[in-house]
């Protein structure tokens, strides 16, 4: 890997940094051209989530977790964000019903089918660790977005590391995601190492599209479901 870009972990004083994060998140989520390619992410744009409330979320999102140091910046000479990585070490939250509402209220959408892989993965988890997830146990990367123009596996690449490293010094036993797209589940099982999870029947932990009223526009060719990904520390 070449130098071409830097990366730190943000803090909660670098209200800056955050912005800009939060903003290279709403654009690769809701939609973007980078480097003569679209960039998106299926359920936010095909759901037509606005880059303001998306932005917004993100934003807050990482003003929550920021204090854990697992929000990571990729930054270019003029340190400018080309490139984030947000997730923190909570157990999952499962609310069970709408919490979004007005111009945002299509978020639950998401929420729903987010949910239900994470409800499948925390009785998977149970089973087979003998009890439930706590806090600090696990790495549960919630944002990836990389608006460089070039070197930007090398981006993700760097990102990843960094925030791999943190997690085993703060003793934690693995990294999961819940990748929505096949681009971003192949950058992170490269980079990281990171598979579809497998529960105690062997099957995948996948939430499919076209199961799904809301979200069975999105093209099978483009992503067939959000599975639940994840690699040892």
């Amino acid at each position: 890997m070449t130098n071409v870009y830097s990366y730190e972990i943000l803090e909660k004083e670098q209200h800056d940094l955050i912005e800009q994060a939060a903003a290279v998140f709403g654009h690769t989520f809701v939609g973007i051209e980078v480097a003569g390619k679209w960039v998106q992410e299926p359920m936010i744009s095909s759901l037509k989530l606005t880059y303001e409330d998306w932005s917004q979320f993100c934003k807050e999102y990482i003003e929550a977790v920021v204090d854990q140091g697992f929000c990571a910046v990729a930054l270019d000479e003029q340190r400018r964000v080309v490139g984030a990585l947000a997730a923190d070490s909570n157990r999952f939250e499962l609310h069970g019903e709408p919490i979004f509402s007005g111009s945002f209220e299509k978020m639950n959408v998401v929420q729903e089918a987010l949910e239900d892989i994470d409800h499948r993965f925390l009785e998977d988890y149970k089973h087979r660790y003998g009890k439930e997830l706590a806090d600090g146990e696990i790495l549960h990367i919630f944002l990836l977005g990389i608006m460089a123009a070039h070197h930007r596996h090398e981006a993700v690449e760097g990102l990843s590391e960094l925030l791999a490293t943190r997690a085993r010094e703060a003793g934690l036993r693995m990294m999961l995601a819940e990748a929505t797209n096949p681009k971003s589940m192949s950058l992170l099982e490269r980079y990281q190492g990171m598979t579809k999870y497998v529960d105690r029947h062997g099957d995948y932990i996948v939430h499919k599209y076209a199961t799904n009223e809301q979200l069975n526009m999105i093209p099978a060719e483009v992503a067939d479901g959000t599975y639940i990904i994840t690699c040892e520390l």
